[in-house]
């Protein structure tokens, strides 16, 4: 189908809006971690309390995702998109203000409400704008590139706010971003919806989900501190297993469900979801894993720290954007399996650490290859995930797939973290010299996100396999074409 001069331009526009959305939305993962040290001095935080301003936000923003997701299918796309917006900038703005502990970490625990909006809406208003094919792919491809490369990149920015203006501009720096995304979008997207009779909430499915998804996201980043089989976690633990399963038994007996569990009969939305529950977990946990070893062992400042990141940063972004091309040649399977064995073997290239080893001979080429495989595996699982899914499913999937990274990303964490510090203690133990110690305990990490990189390639090969017929629905997808006109009128003029 040919568009217009006018039309592909809207499109661009389009595509520009929501990768800056996605953008600030993953950046605030990486960027507030930099700035913890800060925020613990300037404010008088607790180590106990400091933990919140990370877990706060993780657990608003992975407990409504799916909520998130559905709503923005049933209410309007554009709707909840800029409700996002807003909650997420002010909360960034009153988070910048902050005077105390307490009003910074309620400050995160709405942004990360403001990000389950944002994220979910931002990949299904790409699927419906855009169509399935080698259209989407580069818009995945993207929005792939923009979102990971973001992630890398709140290491570089954070260390540069932090050593120069403060932290509070690590808050502050969403502010306009946020505030020019929410202007733009009236004129830039056109609301999108399922059009059906009983378009109503599953209550019920909604409030186990959220409650499931909070409970196992506070158990999982608690888990290091309270210990593994202490009896607040485990209960947390049986909490969230008892919660899901409710869940599950609520979905198949209501009218109108939250979540339509047949939609896991599609091997691509079930494999994509299980290797996002271990790839970019892996990387977030490689991420913090290296940055506290450039830290107390290489002795990196906090512009170091972000500097050593940027050839990753440079390398995702670079190869997301160019797998978008790439599915069309070798498939989004093929694809995804390279990238996933090109991390393993990035990782592999870390085997060689020290605690005297130079950044360009030791850091630099994991940094580059796992990068070369990310940049791959980042836009390539999203466009497998999506692919096949009716429109009016766009957003529960979307909020599906966000959670799993959610899930997935405080699962490996808390995992490769246990791995990590178990490893420096016996080496503790041994009488072998903090620095030494804390190198072993770094390499036993990176050989666990091999392992996670590991079996999400097992699963690409044995889950991935064939293509899904697109499912039939008797619901009606509404576009508002009238809105769509406005905007492309007022961008004409």
């Amino acid at each position: 189908m040919a568009f217009s001069r006018t039309e592909k331009r809207r499109r661009g526009f389009v595509l520009a809006l929501l990768c800056v959305a996605q953008f600030m939305v993953v950046l605030d993962f990486s960027i507030v971690n930099i700035a913890l040290p800060s925020m613990q001095k300037d404010l008088g935080l607790s180590t106990q309390n400091l933990q919140w301003i990370v877990s706060a936000y993780s657990l608003t923003f992975g407990g409504f995702l799916m909520l998130g997701g559905r709503m923005g299918d049933l209410y309007g796309r554009r709707k909840l998109f800029m409700l996002g917006l807003l909650l997420f900038s002010l909360s960034s703005l009153a988070g910048g203000l902050a005077f105390s502990g307490i009003w910074l970490i309620t400050t995160r625990a709405i942004q990360g409400l403001g990000a389950a909006l944002i994220a979910p809406s931002c990949l299904s208003l790409i699927t419906v704008t855009f169509a399935e094919g080698e259209e989407r792919n580069k818009a995945f491809g993207m929005i792939g590139s923009i979102a990971s490369f973001g992630f890398a990149a709140g290491a570089i920015l954070g260390g540069l706010l932090t050593a120069g203006p403060g932290w509070r501009w690590v808050m502050f720096v969403n502010v306009p971003i946020g505030c020019v995304a929410f202007a733009l979008a009236p004129f830039l997207l056109a609301e999108s919806r399922v059009h059906s009779e009983k378009r109503q909430l599953d209550v019920p499915g909604a409030v186990l989900i959220t409650a499931a998804v909070v409970a196992l996201v506070y158990a999982l980043a608690q888990g290091n501190q309270w210990g593994w089989i202490s009896p607040s976690i485990l209960a947390l633990l049986a909490l969230s297993v008892i919660l899901l399963a409710a869940f599950v038994v609520v979905e198949l007996r209501a009218p109108s469900p939250l979540m339509d569990l047949s939609i896991f009969r599609q091997r691509t939305v079930t494999g994509a979801n299980l290797i996002n529950l271990l790839a970019p977990g892996s990387f977030g946990a490689f991420v913090f894993v290296l940055t506290l070893f450039m830290q107390k062992v290489l002795g990196y400042s906090a512009i170091e720290m972000g500097l050593a990141f940027l050839p990753l940063a440079l390398v995702i972004l670079v190869f997301s954007n160019a797998s978008s091309r790439l599915v069309m040649r070798l498939g989004a399977r093929r694809l995804l399996i390279t990238g996933l064995v090109i991390t393993v073997i990035g990782f592999v290239l870390f085997l060689g650490l020290s605690a005297t080893g130079a950044y360009a001979s030791t850091l630099l080429p994991g940094l580059l290859v796992i990068g070369l495989g990310m940049g791959c595996v980042f836009s390539t699982v999203v466009i497998v995930a999506t692919d096949g899914v009716s429109d009016e499913q766009q957003g529960l999937v979307s909020g599906l797939f966000n959670t799993t990274m959610q899930v997935g990303s405080g699962l490996a964490l808390a995992i490769i973290v246990a791995i990590s510090s178990g490893r420096t203690t016996v080496l503790l133990q041994g009488r072998e010299a903090m620095k030494v110690a804390l190198t072993g305990g770094t390499l036993s990490a990176l050989i666990a996100c091999a392992a996670f990189d590991a079996l999400a390639a097992l699963v690409a090969i044995f889950v991935l396999r064939g293509k899904p017929a697109r499912p039939s629905s008797d619901l009606v997808f509404v576009h508002e074409e009238v809105e769509s006109r406005q905007a492309t009128g007022s961008l004409a003029r």
